[in-house]
Formats: structure tokens, sequence, C-alpha cells
């Protein structure tokens, strides 16, 4: 406990991590009050109706930070940008200059691919506007006002997505912690009090057991989720004895630490919104003339709401998507030939590519058990809904794995910065 006010203590005491401190406060005080201004011609008893019987949008709204719920200006939240990152990410697979660009060259490399991001988001964007805007016109939240009104409110929730992208960008490069993943956590946790009301208010004495049990499997997860996040793999490696002159450098024996989870909370925000763009546009396309497509896009939102299929591809993409991360992120290649420059080996394996396969073998093999867990704790909280039939349950789950796992990354970034100030 002594420690852990230490911390705080130095945390307030540096100017230069009270700063950082106040910069998030203030970007996240400017994104709550966005989320709260709505655009014009909402119909909020419709908008209630269309929320409590829509999970797709549920958890759409999650993206948005709690945005979408009341249709503010940023109610399209970071889910285009995110989108935009993954298929840059993808990309970098299929073109070996964009690879090269993003693990080769360093932060000029990154701050170009980051640029690439960032431009693929406004088309994005706007897609993603139309196709809201007009699902909302077709339930009923919003009226059809003609052409202008909608352009008008296009452009402006268009502008509130870039706008918090650009907020996400500055937490990142200015505060502390990964700006995208904080803006949705703070969303998530803005709504907590809503949430217990809600909940207080529906209270069913009969249902005790499930909520009970709901609240021990949700401290369960917590813990796993904290003991898989910090759990890592120490690789030894030891520096080669070099004579200069009449003294002796190197000799000196470390460890690389593998975590057993590199992706953190990344697979599972990807996997999420690669769900949500097929529904996407089969919410638009299901009342289509077109025959087929009308009849493909019910199709898909049938598959959707098949809770144990959905289970199923929200698993398999989580585990792919942490395998894929984690590829794009450690290059054993980089690693092993940055050893070889500086006079480090692994005891027992050759410098060079020996030492590239040896490093290759283990992240693939403790990235397998990092991938099921995750993908595991990521499908619990569907098959409790399914089992419980409580619709919160699956919202919930989702928005404590992302919580949790923000709240890992932003305090060991913390401690990160004390310690490289204690030094």
């Amino acid at each position: 406990m002594g420690g852990f006010a230490q911390k705080i203590s130095l945390l307030l005491q540096d100017p230069q991590l009270r700063n950082r401190l106040l910069f998030v406060l203030g970007a996240l005080f400017v994104f709550r009050l966005l989320a709260a201004i709505p655009i014009p011609g909402i119909d909020a008893a419709q908008l209630a109706l269309f929320f409590s019987n829509n999970q797709f949008f549920g958890l759409l709204n999650l993206f948005s930070g709690g945005g979408l719920s009341n249709l503010s200006l940023v109610m399209l939240g970071v889910g285009p940008y995110i989108t935009a990152s993954i298929v840059m990410q993808l990309l970098t697979l299929m073109v070996p200059a964009l690879k090269a660009m993003y693990q080769e060259e360093g932060e000029a490399g990154r701050a170009k691919f980051s640029m690439y991001s960032r431009w693929l988001t406004l088309p994005i964007a706007v897609v993603q506007g139309i196709s809201f805007l007009i699902i909302l016109e077709r339930s009923g939240v919003l009226p059809s006002l003609g052409l202008f009104p909608f352009v008008t409110n296009l452009i402006t929730v268009v502008a509130g997505s870039m706008l918090l992208m650009w907020i996400g960008e500055l937490i990142s490069e200015y505060g502390l912690g990964n700006g995208v993943s904080i803006l949705i956590f703070a969303g998530i946790v803005a709504q907590l009090p809503a949430v217990v009301g809600q909940t207080l208010v529906s209270f069913d004495s009969t249902q005790v057991p499930v909520y009970l049990a709901f609240l021990a499997a949700a401290l369960a997860v917590i813990a796993a989720v904290v003991f898989v996040t910090e759990a890592e793999r120490p690789v030894p490696v030891t520096y080669a004895k070099r004579v200069r002159g009449m003294k002796f450098f190197g000799g000196a024996s470390t460890y690389l630490p593998l975590r057993l989870n590199q992706a953190g909370v990344i697979p599972i925000i990807f996997a999420l919104s690669f769900l949500l763009i097929p529904q996407m546009f089969a919410s638009f396309f299901q009342t289509s003339h077109i025959g087929w497509l009308a009849s493909a896009s019910v199709w898909i939102l049938g598959i959707m709401q098949n809770l144990p299929l959905y289970g199923a591809l929200y698993f398999v993409l989580v585990f792919l998507f942490t395998y894929f991360y984690t590829m794009v992120t450690f290059d054993p290649h980089m690693i092993a030939e940055n050893l070889q420059k500086n006079g480090a080996f692994v005891p027992g394996v050759r410098p060079g590519a020996s030492t590239e396969g040896y490093l290759g073998n283990v992240i693939t093999r403790i990235t397998f058990v990092g991938a099921l867990f995750l993908g595991v704790i990521a499908v619990l909280p569907i098959a409790m809904q399914s089992l419980t039939h409580i619709q919160s349950l699956a919202l919930g789950g989702t928005a404590l794995l992302i919580v949790v796992s923000v709240i890992l990354d932003l305090t060991r970034r913390i401690d990160a910065q004390i310690s490289i100030r204690e030094y």
C-alpha cells in the first residue's frame, strides 16, 4: 500500500507526468461534452425503443463511447478509425512495402503508416454515416427531412468522428496510454451509472442467483485477465565478453520478456469491428427492392442473431486476430538481428537464423495459450446470455474485458514513466 501511495505521490509531483494526466482529463471532458450534444430532429421515445431491441447497435455504442445512444455529434465514435486500422494492418500482409514501412523504417515509417490510416478513415466514416442515418430514418428515430438536412447531419457526424480520432491521437502523443482505447474505456465507464440505475429499477428478486452468478463470473474474469495479461515467458540472453585494451566489457546475463498476450485488448476490438461491418450493411439492405440482396441481408442478420453461431465466429476471430496482431507487432527476425549486432545471444542457440527460429517458436506457443484464453473469456458472456436470456450480460461482459485490459495497460505505462524518472 505504501508503494502505491508513493507512486501516486510521484505522479502528482512530477510536472511532466502531472501535465500528461491533466491533458488526458481535459481531452476526456471535451469528448464527453461532444457525446452529450445530439444531432437535431431525434425522436427520443423511438430512440429508446430502438436501442432496447437491438444488440447490434448496443455493441456499436461501445465504439462510440456512448455517443450513439443519444445520437450525438460523435455518434460514429472511433469505429471508422478502427476499421481503417484493421484494413491497413491486413494490407501489411499483402503489400511488402507497407510491412517494411511499419516494421523497419522506425518512427518515421509508423508516422507515415498512421497518416494513411487517417486518410482511409474519412471515406469509411462517410459510408458508415450514410448507412446509419438511413437505418435510423427507416426506424422512425430520425424524420425524413430531405436531402439538405441529411447531408448536413452526415457532415456533422463525419466531422465528429474525425475530431474524435484526432483527440485519441493527441491523448496517445501528449497523454498517457493508447488514446482510442482510453476513449472507449471512458465511454463505458460513463454509462455505468445509467446501467446500475436501470438494473435497480428492473430488479427481479427471482433472478438473484443469476445476478450473483454473474458477479462471481465478473470477479473471476477480472482476476484471470490480470493474471494472463501480466504473465510472461522470460527468454535468457547473455552478452558476449569483449576485450578493449586491458578492460573486459559485456558478459552480463539478462532476459527478454515475452508476454503471454502480446496484443492486449486489440484483438477484442478488431473482432467486434469485423463482426459489426456485415451487420451494418445487412441492416441497410434488408429492405432493398433487389430480391437476392434483401434475402442475403436477412440471412446474415439471422446468423448474427443465432447466439451459438455468433459466439463461435467471435471466438475464431479473436483467436486469429491475436495471432495476426502479434505477428505484425513482434518480428523475430528484427529482434534476432538486433541481438546479434549487440553481441548478445540466447544460451544454447546459435545467433542469426537459429535465434530467429527459436524466438518464433516460443512466441507461437505462448500466443496459442493467450489467444485461446482471450477467445474463451470473450465468448463467456455470450454463453451466459444464452443460458440466462438476459441481453445486458453480453454487452456487460465485453465492456468488462475492455475496461480491465485498458486499466492494466494504463497502469503499466504509468509505472514505466515513474521508473524512468526514478532512475
